[in-house]
């Protein structure tokens, strides 16, 4: 097979039809627009970039659908593109809650975020955090007066994240019946609590940053954050930015649970190159929101 067929097979067959074939399944409650979680069992694949990409959470393996190919068991390059070119024709089924693609051009992020309405009693976010939530409503008044939130569509809210200057990046999206990422935003941090402080617990949701919050009734020593359930070189960068404060503590709150440690791991290795200190806090069920509500 020459250079220009496997480009041809490498643009005719996207990552998920390949996971498909193999029997794994869409987690729809941890996917994204752009982001779509496939397990088989206890191993997980995260296919980015439209298809064309995918990763494992898990460990550093990552490519394109021939990488795929290997990493589900293909004996070398030659073997990938035999089982790459037995998908060929094959559409793999849509996650039901992908919405269809949007018609027009989307105003900038910041524009965005700046039509929407800050949650308010009574409202459908506000229900949606205080009443399926266990949000303290204390701690929703903060986020809102700290201009963390805003009302999302369907009963929703978006939890902005923003740089080290500030600067609204995106935002994450959780509602009733929905979750996802902004699209055209890229995922920082969600911060809430004192900017400048030591303590810094990172999550892996905004959601979960402010349960832990409330739990810990808002520690004026801290500064929580969520990583919007993944891992982009900007929050790596973040979280080492964070770690260079003067007397930095990282605490590892991520999700108790396999992914958790990958993350919670991820954490103590930046608080060793920074020399700060370093503390691994889990939850006693799955996440803070579960045990807030417990």
């Amino acid at each position: 097979m020459d250079k220009r067929e496997i480009e041809e097979l490498r643009e005719m067959v996207g990552c998920a039809a390949l996971l498909e074939k193999d029997g794994w399944k869409v987690d729809v409650k941890e996917s994204t627009r752009r982001a779509i979680k496939y397990r088989r069992d206890s191993s997980i694949v995260i296919v980015i970039h439209q298809g064309r990409g995918w990763f494992d959470p898990l460990s550093p393996a990552k490519g394109d659908v021939f990488s795929l190919a290997v990493h589900l068991g293909a004996d070398g390059f030659v073997e990938a593109c035999d089982r790459v070119a037995d998908v060929v024709g094959l559409v793999p089924a849509a996650p039901a809650w992908q919405r269809p693609a949007r018609p027009k051009t989307l105003a900038s992020i910041v524009e965005r975020w700046g039509h929407r309405f800050r949650p308010r009693p009574g409202s459908p976010a506000w229900r949606y955090l205080t009443g399926e939530r266990g949000m303290p409503t204390d701690i929703v008044n903060q986020a809102v007066a700290s201009d963390r939130l805003r009302e999302g569509p369907q009963g929703s809210m978006w939890a902005a994240h923003s740089d080290s200057a500030g600067a609204l990046t995106g935002w994450e999206e959780r509602g009733p019946t929905w979750r996802g990422f902004a699209t055209e935003g890229a995922k920082e941090l969600f911060r809430f609590g004192s900017e400048e402080a030591e303590r810094i617990c990172v999550t892996e949701a905004a959601i979960d940053a402010m349960s832990l919050a409330a739990i810990e009734a808002l520690r004026p020593d801290t500064l929580y954050v969520s990583t919007g359930g993944g891992w982009s070189p900007a929050t790596d960068v973040a979280i080492r930015r964070l770690a260079k404060r003067a007397n930095a503590w990282l605490v590892a709150a991520t999700d108790n649970n396999r992914q958790g440690e990958v993350y919670a791991d991820r954490v103590r290795a930046i608080a060793a190159d920074a020399s700060a200190l370093y503390a691994r806090l889990r939850p006693c069920a799955g996440d803070w929101n579960e045990d807030l509500r417990a």
